[in-house]
């Protein structure tokens, strides 16, 4: 029977773990079982931007976090809506099963997986499918604990494509520039590049839309500050416009426009919910996500 292991981050001793015996601070012991690993927290972020391997588990990898408990899994397939949905576990994905020293998940359309698993420390663990080659970091929370501002700012990308539109609410200071006249943006899901905007006029239904400009944009983290991003748009006429990002809540994101010290609020339209069915028909999935890093050069 495969084994659970505790991996201690300051010191660790190899040992041969027999049944189900898990290693804790340095000393065998059955007391913790795999189902108590897994079933410990509510929900496990998927930090995939620390995936390692060449493979692939679908679900996986569409999922923001997945819950294992009572044999049920759960999953988190957008960011909007965390905490919400199915009282913060998400959607009813599949079941799993630990019974036999290893995780075994069977997702309703993916079919199934198996994982051993590796305890990281008291809230982090490292799933390694061996078939597929690839090996997930996964940090545990409870629903009243969960760390909102982490799983957007790390994510903002598929944050901002959770919506058809956004569309412009408020403009306050600054002076007059060209991005005043811009009314909707939109960042669209066939990559993580793409921006339109528009020029229409407010209140207009989101299908009846005229993108007027198209072009490229790019996220950078800031220096020192885990709660802010920077946004620069590259139209394709060769206008690049350069904004600080913040979200203000799952449907709310400011941009405050460096050059001119405008700051616009964009509210989200048309939410788009991924379920299980949905997500397999868009191909939406996560890549992992390298930025840059700039520095803040404005500070307000």
């Amino acid at each position: 029977m495969r084994t659970v292991k505790l991996l201690l981050t300051l010191f660790i001793t190899t040992s041969i773990l027999s049944s189900c015996s898990v290693l804790l601070d340095d000393v065998v012991t059955n007391d913790i079982s795999l189902e108590q690993v897994v079933s410990d927290y509510d929900l496990w972020y998927i930090d995939y931007h620390r995936t390692t391997g060449n493979g692939d588990v679908p679900f996986l990898s569409k999922a923001f976090t997945v819950s294992f408990l009572n044999g049920r899994m759960y999953a988190n397939n957008n960011i909007v809506d965390v905490g919400r949905t199915g009282n913060g576990l998400g959607i009813l994905v599949g079941d799993y099963n630990t019974s036999r020293g290893y995780l075994e998940t069977f997702h309703d359309l993916d079919g199934g997986y198996n994982f051993d698993v590796h305890q990281l420390s008291a809230n982090e663990i490292r799933i390694d499918d061996a078939s597929q080659n690839v090996s997930y970091y996964l940090i545990g929370y409870q629903t009243n604990e969960f760390d909102y501002d982490k799983l957007f700012y790390e994510n903002i990308e598929y944050f901002l494509q959770e919506f058809n539109a956004w569309e412009k609410i408020d403009a306050t200071g600054g002076i007059a520039n060209a991005f005043d006249e811009e009314n909707y943006l939109a960042f669209t899901p066939e990559n993580i590049t793409t921006f339109y905007s528009s020029q229409d006029n407010l209140g207009i239904t989101i299908a009846d839309l005229k993108w007027d400009y198209v072009g490229g944009y790019q996220i950078y983290d800031v220096q020192d500050y885990e709660d802010l991003k920077i946004l620069t748009l590259n139209y394709d006429d060769g206008d690049i416009e350069e904004f600080e990002l913040s979200v203000i809540t799952d449907d709310k994101i400011r941009l405050y426009h460096i050059s001119s010290e405008t700051t616009y609020d964009f509210s989200g339209r048309d939410f788009i919910q991924f379920l299980r069915k949905d997500v397999r028909k868009s191909g939406r999935k996560r890549t992992k996500v390298k930025r840059e890093t700039k520095i803040r050069r404005n500070l307000k």
